[in-house]
This record gives structure tokens, C-alpha cells and sequence, in this order.
């Protein structure tokens, strides 16, 4: 008697063409949002509602709302009933992508013109988030084409604003009510090149600006000011060491394994040689395991700066630029976790285990509303940048994935 789930993964290899024409004509459609100078998502929204309903899904419904530029962010969720209603597997992807950047780095093909070239789909947003997208739909069309009934109901969240925030996206389907928490959440917004990497953990992100006022003044006559870049540079320092000894705690779950304290971005202060500034502004990106509280950071950054304030002789103010706490980790023995790991073992032939990552994904916005979700895609990594591809083996490849966590008892 032959496998289903093997005559139902020929039938991914069947949809091949289809699948990278969709992945093509969504690329020709830049949902980038309105804050960032875009349409939004209403074009490739409408596109998708009528290949799901081809496709043939028991519900189809869009959600709606209103962002601060007063245009309106589509997102849908389509569900396939299976045989237990009671209990959903959702996979959620994103239709807005991030702008081009620049244009003059776009060396293979300009950004929103689709290039299939040596086993790659080139344009922005391939990898970034539509791979994905597509694998989960066709991945039911195949299901679809073998006449087979899931064991559990399919949702695909298929969501706005991933890329400014997701408040007008996961987070207002959220508000909705759509989701049950004995559902199981898969978000395939991140991964690696092996497709090993089951993402179920976040550190802390804290973006933080440090202005350092003195007092300007002829270069030529220091002691008639206070070099704020002078006590800035000093701050920077102190920071660089002072932080990774104190929060020093390792865990092997996340790569790096260790809380990272890093000085970035530097605004300019004066604009000449011969001036002393009298402010000076720099940044710095923290990521801190969750075993710290990143309140208790800030406490101790301003305990170090009064350190500075007294011996330059500056004041110092510590802004919160993004500021977003931990998420409960996900279970590494949760069901949506074993499920993964076991499609693909079987598909990839890999060994894939739970990781923690350093940056932020949203699935920590269901984790922190009390639904476990793990993150996980076969990817390069080329997302945000020029250039960006995704490989048409993954395409097919996490299609057949999905088949597989599709139809497990």
C-alpha cells in the first residue's frame, strides 16, 4: 500500500513551475509600508486571497486596519479543516518587505524584477518572507491534489507590518481571538544554511542613546570647556568592560552564548577640527540573556555614568531607543518542536535542535501572549540585503516540511 505522505511530497515536486512563478509574480509586487515610503501590502493581499481561494481552503477571511498614515493593512488567515478541528497548526508568514536599499548594489537584477537564474530566485523579499509563504500554501495544494484530510486543521497567517513592528499585524490578529492555545505556531521568518536551527528562545534587545553635554570651546584652549567626546569616549570604554564582567552568565542554548554589549552608531557633533564639542552622542545595541533583568542593566549603566559625570565634570542621559524584554522561551519539548524536528530529520536528513538567537522575531510577540512558537526555515540569509535570493531546492524542500507536519497523528 503505498505512503500517503510520500505521494503527497511527489506532489510538491509536480508544483515546482507553479510554485516559483507565485514566489515571482509576489516579488513583482512591492509591499513595502507607508512609513517607509511604500503602498503597503493591499496588492500582493489581494493576489494571495485569490490563489487560496483557487486552492481550494475552507475559510478565507481578510482582517483590516488603519495605521498611523491612515492606509489600511490587509492580512488574511485562511484555515483547512482537518480531522481534529479542535486544534490548529498555524504557520505565519509576512507580505510586507523592507525597502531596496541601494539600487547601485543590485547587481544581478533590480529589486522588484525577478531573476530565476542557477537555482535561485533573485528579489526583494524571495527569502524574506516569501519562500516561505509559498512553501506553506502549495504544501497544502499538494494536500489538496491527494484527496488527503490533515490530521489537525491548517492555518496560514499570512500577516502585514512584520517588517515596522506587527502592530497592524500579528499583533492585531492576535486581538482577534483567532488563535487557541492548544494550537501549535510555527513562524518561518528565521534559519540557517542546514536548516538545523529550531529557534525557540530571544535575548533581551536594548538599543540605547547616551548623550554627553560639556561645554564647547576653542580647541586651542581646552581648559576653557569640557570635551564632551572626550568623557564619551572614556563612558565607552568603561561600558565595554565594566558590562560583560558583570553579566557574565554563559548559556549554551543561544549563539553567542554570552550577553553582548556593543557601541555602534556615532552621531557627528562639531563640525570643524578646532572646536572642543560640547556634546557628543553615540549608541550602543545590547542583547541579554534572559536570566538578566535589562531594568537592572540601565540601573547599573547609570551608576557607571555618575562615575564619569564627576570625574569630567559633563552630565550624561541614557534613552531607551528599542527597548524590548525577553519573551518566555518555548518549551524545547513542546509538541510544535518535536514535530519540526522530526519533518526535518525526514526531509533534509539533518539533525535540527533548539536554539536561541540574539535578534528579535515575532514570535516573541506569541510567546509573550502565552502561545508557544518556534521559528525555523532552510535560508542563506541573504534577507535586508542586496541581491536577495532564495534557493529553489528550500522552496520545494520546506513545502515538503510542512507536508509532513501537516499530516502527522
Amino acid at each position: 500500500m503505498p505512503n500517503p505522505v510520500e505521494s503527497v511530497v511527489k506532489n510538491i515536486d509536480a508544483l515546482k513551475d507553479e510554485m516559483v512563478k507565485a514566489l515571482c509574480d509576489m516579488i513583482r509586487m512591492p509591499a513595502i509600508t507607508p512609513v517607509n515610503g511604500g503602498e503597503g501590502e493591499g496588492k500582493k493581499a489581494e493576489y494571495l486571497e485569490n490563489l487560496l481561494r483557487r486552492i481550494g481552503f475552507d475559510e478565507i477571511k481578510r482582517y483590516e486596519t488603519t495605521d498611523s498614515t491612515g492606509a489600511v493593512r490587509p492580512s488574511l488567515v485562511a484555515i483547512l479543516r482537518g480531522k481534529n478541528a479542535a486544534q490548529t497548526l498555524w504557520v505565519m508568514t509576512h507580505t510586507d518587505v523592507v525597502p531596496a536599499g541601494d539600487l547601485k548594489l543590485w547587481t544581478e537584477t533590480p529589486p522588484f524584477e525577478p531573476l530565476v537564474k542557477e537555482g535561485k530566485v533573485y528579489g526583494r523579499g524571495a527569502e524574506d518572507n516569501m519562500q516561505s509563504m509559498v512553501a506553506s500554501i502549495f504544501a497544502v495544494k499538494a494536500l489538496k491534489m491527494a484527496g488527503v484530510v490533515p490530521e489537525r486543521s491548517i492555518g496560514l497567517a499570512l500577516v502585514a507590518d512584520e517588517e515596522t513592528g506587527s502592530e497592524y499585524g500579528i499583533k492585531f490578529l492576535i486581538n482577534q481571538g483567532i488563535f487557541k492555545k492548544d494550537d501549535l505556531i510555527l513562524v518561518p521568518d528565521g534559519g540557517n544554511e542546514k536548516g538545523t536551527m529550531l529557534e525557540v528562545a530571544e535575548k533581551s534587545i536594548a538599543w540605547i542613546k547616551i548623550t554627553t553635554k560639556g561645554k564647547q570651546c576653542h580647541a586651542s584652549m581646552p581648559e576653557r570647556g569640557i570635551n564632551a567626546f572626550k568623557a564619551a569616549s572614556e563612558f565607552v570604554v568603561l561600558l565595554s568592560k565594566a558590562l560583560p564582567k558583570k553579566y557574565n552568565v554563559k548559556d549554551k542554548l543561544f549563539d553567542p552564548s554570552k550577553s553582548t554589549f556593543e557601541p555602534t552608531k556615532k552621531e557627528a557633533n562639531v563640525p570643524n577640527v578646532n572646536t572642543i564639542p560640547g556634546e557628543d552622542v553615540f549608541y550602543m545595541d545590547m542583547r541579554i540573556l534572559p536570566c538578566y533583568d535589562p531594568d537592572e542593566v540601565l540601573v547599573y549603566i547609570s551608576e557607571l555614568k555618575q562615575k564619569i559625570e564627576k570625574k569630567r565634570g559633563v552630565t550624561v542621559s541614557v534613552e531607551k531607543v528599542q527597548y524590548d524584554k525577553a519573551a518566555p522561551p518555548t518549551n524545547q519539548e513542546a509538541p510544535v518542536v518535536q514535530m519540526l524536528a522530526a519533518a526535518v530529520k525526514k526531509i533534509y536528513k539533518a539533525k535540527a535542535k533548539p536554539m536561541g538567537i540574539g535578534g528579535g522575531t515575532c514570535a516573541a510577540i506569541f510567546r509573550r501572549a502565552g502561545y508557544p512558537a518556534v521559528v525555523w526555515s532552510k535560508i542563506d540569509d541573504t534577507c535586508h540585503g542586496p541581491n536577495e535570493y532564495a534557493i529553489i531546492e528550500n522552496l520545494l524542500g520546506d513545502a515538503k516540511v510542512y507536508v509532513n507536519m501537516y499530516m502527522m497523528l
